[in-house]
């Protein structure tokens, strides 16, 4: 005959829990922690790489610019306005280096269109295996020359 144990047959959890129910609060807070920590550099991180973006799209809209009101002196004697090609892409190219983002830029049709592509470091996405993030921009230009009147 057994001794009655004064549970009346019911079923006590132990402190400990049982053996196969032991540390499964803790692999959960570590997913949920792992979780919070990705969330954390998406919105930190990627917080950074959009704001570089606009920085870089601002950048490559000066270049152009920049590049834009490169005219041609001959055409400029002849009473034509004409963007010098060369000259264009250097004060573009110029420009983005003094920036501290150096990029390409072409002139095609009086149409200039700077490219600035650079990677900015990321804090908290580094420690999950992201250490940059790309960011690009484009933007185009074209001298008009004269004054335009709008309706009277």
């Amino acid at each position: 005959m057994t001794a009655d144990t004064g549970t009346g047959g019911n079923n006590v959890a132990t402190p400990g829990g049982s053996p196969d129910e032991r540390g499964a609060i803790a692999a959960f807070v570590v997913l949920i922690m792992v979780g919070l920590l990705a969330l954390l550099g998406l919105v930190v991180d990627g917080g950074v790489a959009l704001t570089a973006r606009q920085a870089a799209h601002v950048e490559a809209e000066q270049a152009a610019r920049a590049g834009a009101s490169a005219l041609s002196k001959d055409a400029l004697r002849a009473g034509l306005i004409e963007i010098d090609g060369p000259a264009a892409v250097i004060a573009a190219e110029a420009f983005m280096a003094a920036a501290g983002h150096p990029g390409s830029a072409t002139v095609a049709g009086g149409v200039v269109t700077v490219w600035i592509n650079y990677q900015v470091p990321t804090t908290i996405l580094g420690m999950i295996g992201i250490d940059r993030l790309d960011v690009s921009a484009e933007a185009t230009a074209l001298n008009v020359g004269g004054v335009t009147r709008g309706s009277p």
